[in-house]
């Protein structure tokens, strides 16, 4: 399970050192046997300010918050917990070692860098399959002869000064498991109660904020993927504030602009070229700007846009965002600029397009050609293969793909999948 997290939560880009713990607003007594759970319980609801003053506990807070959209924020959050617990690491287990993959981990160490950040022991960890969403020591799980005898002891922990451990397993809402270890060397005293109460405190925070991560990141991921495919399939996105500058552009939208051939970004504002165009783009916008006030109604409309350089006109479409009351504010987005380029060419993937419709590289190539608007003959010239070659190939383009025509042919292929490809 915590190889889904790790695939989902965006971890992937972390660099060291960064990564770590977690806090909660009241203790987790479930599966605690009754003496552990009365001994929590008073620790913990008796006197939860003796667990952690009040300063700390905001610290904690304010890097949880920032933690949860900015992954580096982890290790400032854990290195809180490991202060508070005197500890000399404090870990978050991102991923275990499954497979081919090596464990993922990011640690609080008071500074330290030189940490390694993918724990290739993990699978050996007397932890991996303990209860969930509760503190555990090395005590509760065998005794001290038999952890100094295990393997991930004497092959990993002892190397990097570890004989304390406290860990818990935190579940997230999508299944996923991470892990939560504290650590102190063999000269230190061993984890008290006291310490697991704090550890359960703190724990439903740290849950929460993994959710908020899982959540953001699935959210920025779809975000790209529709990015991705609109900028493919050549749609330009341009996103206005409500005062109408730009707030931020697709690839599409981007490489179009840069162009500056009929369309631009002047100080902050979209523009046309031509001032007739720009009037009258500039009415859509403003319209556009005002529907955006008004909850529950939208305008869309279109105008083309001449271009200097003498090709196809760009085609426009200005539509509104309709605000509520959670987008007040500086910076909301208002309005979204559609734009399209009629004339451009079609560069699909070509293996992408042979898998679709089961063609040669050969029948592939010719039939992009003719999508791009070229004659049989032209198509034949700029393949440099002979015209008898390309009518061959055109019978069996039309045999696998069903058509009659040509016309019809490059109806189906613009109007394919094939575009949303990555080239």
């Amino acid at each position: 399970m915590m190889a889904s997290a790790y695939a989902r939560m965006g971890f992937s880009a972390y660099t060291p050192p960064s990564m770590a713990c977690v806090i909660r607003d009241g203790a987790i007594l479930d599966g605690l046997s009754p003496a552990a759970e009365a001994a929590t319980a008073s620790a913990a609801v008796a006197a939860p300010t003796e667990l952690i003053s009040t300063e700390r506990f905001s610290e904690f807070i304010n890097h949880l918050y920032d933690a949860v959209s900015q992954t580096e924020e982890w290790a400032p959050c854990l290195e809180v917990i490991r202060k508070q617990l005197d500890c000399n690491f404090a870990s978050l287990i991102i991923r275990d070692t499954r497979g081919e993959h090596e464990g993922l981990i990011v640690t609080a160490a008071g500074g330290r860098t030189d940490l390694l950040t993918h724990d290739k022991y993990s699978e050996l960890s007397p932890f991996r399959d303990m209860p969930k969403e509760r503190f555990m020591t090395i005590t509760d799980l065998m005794s001290e002869a038999e952890w100094r005898e295990s393997f991930y002891y004497t092959d990993w922990c002892r190397l990097h000064n570890v004989y304390h451990v406290m860990a818990a397993r935190i579940v997230t809402d999508d299944g996923s498991v991470y892990g939560l270890n504290v650590t102190r060397p063999e000269s230190a005293p061993a984890f008290s109660k006291r310490d697991m109460a704090l550890g359960q405190l703190l724990m439903p925070h740290i849950r929460r904020a993994l959710n908020l991560h899982l959540a953001l990141h699935r959210d920025r991921q779809v975000i790209s993927l529709y990015s991705r495919a609109t900028a493919q399939l050549m749609v330009g996105v341009v996103v206005l504030d409500q005062n109408g500058k730009v707030l931020e552009s697709n690839p599409a939208a981007t490489s179009i602009l840069n162009m500056q051939d009929g369309l631009r970004v002047s100080g902050g504002t979209l523009e046309a070229t031509y001032a007739n165009d720009n009037r009258k783009l500039q009415r859509l916008i403003k319209d556009a700007l005002l529907h955006s006030e008004l909850a529950g109604l939208g305008l869309t409309e279109g105008m083309s846009a001449s271009r200097p350089s003498g090709q196809l006109n760009w085609g426009v479409v200005v539509q509104s965002i309709s605000s509520d009351e959670w987008t007040e504010g500086k910076q909301r987005p208002s309005v979204a600029v559609f734009v399209r380029d009629t004339g451009g060419k079609a560069d699909p993937p070509v293996k992408l397009a042979q898998q679709l419709f089961q063609l040669t590289p050969a029948e592939t190539g010719l039939a992009i050609q003719l999508a791009n608007g070229l004659s049989l003959e032209e198509a034949a010239e700029a393949l440099n293969i002979r015209r008898n070659t390309a009518r061959a190939h055109l019978r069996s383009i039309f045999s696998k793909t069903g058509v009659r025509r040509q016309t019809e042919l490059v109806r189906i292929f613009l109007n394919s999948v094939a575009w949303l490809g990555d080239k």
